[in-house]
């Protein structure tokens, strides 16, 4: 429980991605997430590209429910055969504790491992939700940051 609501994981649908799109625009997630479709605010792009991954059978996509709202998006995927998790938390529900515990619930019923994580040098928020979920930190490396347009230095975590 968190401040009286449940955090619900549920299969992703399609409609659920119009939301997606909506939390994506903010700017300031925008720039924390930094690696991002290079324009985030071409919404048929975003629909084709994310609906193709829902019926991708190797993507467990999820969506994150409190009370009665949609407040983000949590997922598994495969990156050069390695699971990585990836996770969008709606700003307004920043600072409450959801990413943490929708990231401990989901790993509960993705059990793929070792399982990574990538987040920016600067997204100390990201950082903690997965040092909290028992994430190591093991490497960096660089990446091109379409939402900064730079090149930028991302923390590795690892999850046996």
């Amino acid at each position: 429980m968190m401040n009286g609501n449940e955090i619900i994981l549920r299969k992703t649908e399609p409609t659920d991605l119009a939301f997606f799109f909506i939390f994506q625009l903010d700017t300031e997630a925008n720039y924390l997430a930094a690696f991002t479709s290079k324009d985030p605010t071409d919404k048929t792009a975003y629909l084709q590209k994310y609906s193709k991954l829902l019926d991708d059978p190797t993507i467990n996509m999820q969506t994150i429910i409190v009370g009665n709202s949609i407040a983000g998006s949590i997922a598994a995927f495969e990156m050069e055969g390695e699971a990585e998790v990836t996770y969008w938390i709606d700003k307004k529900f920043w600072g409450k504790g959801i990413a943490t515990k929708a990231l401990q619930a989901f790993l509960k019923s993705e059990n793929r491992r070792p399982v990574f994580g990538r987040v920016a040098f600067d997204n100390f928020g990201s950082q903690k939700v997965l040092e909290k979920c028992n994430f190591v930190k093991i490497g960096t490396d660089k990446g091109f940051a379409n939402a900064r347009q730079a090149e930028i230095e991302e923390f590795i975590y690892k999850l046996i």
